[in-house]
């Protein structure tokens, strides 16, 4: 039979077990959603950067005024 001394210790060990899993959890929640945020982010910049190439593209140099104006 199991002594209550030992029982007792592995019941301890088990709730600290069960606090880190919880602990772990939390975490690896919030870095998903900040990587989730940031995925995002990235893909707006990456839009706003070829809506701006494509922008420069269009220009025509017609459009420009010649250096000494």
């Amino acid at each position: 039979m199991i002594s209550d001394e030992r029982l007792a210790n592995i019941e301890m060990q088990l709730a600290r077990q069960d606090d880190l899993v919880e602990t772990l959890n939390k975490l690896v929640y919030r870095q998903q959603k900040k990587i989730d945020e940031l995925e995002a982010l990235c893909a707006a910049l990456a839009r706003h950067v070829k809506d701006l190439r494509d922008a420069a593209r269009d220009a025509s140099p017609a459009d420009d005024k010649p250096p000494h104006y």
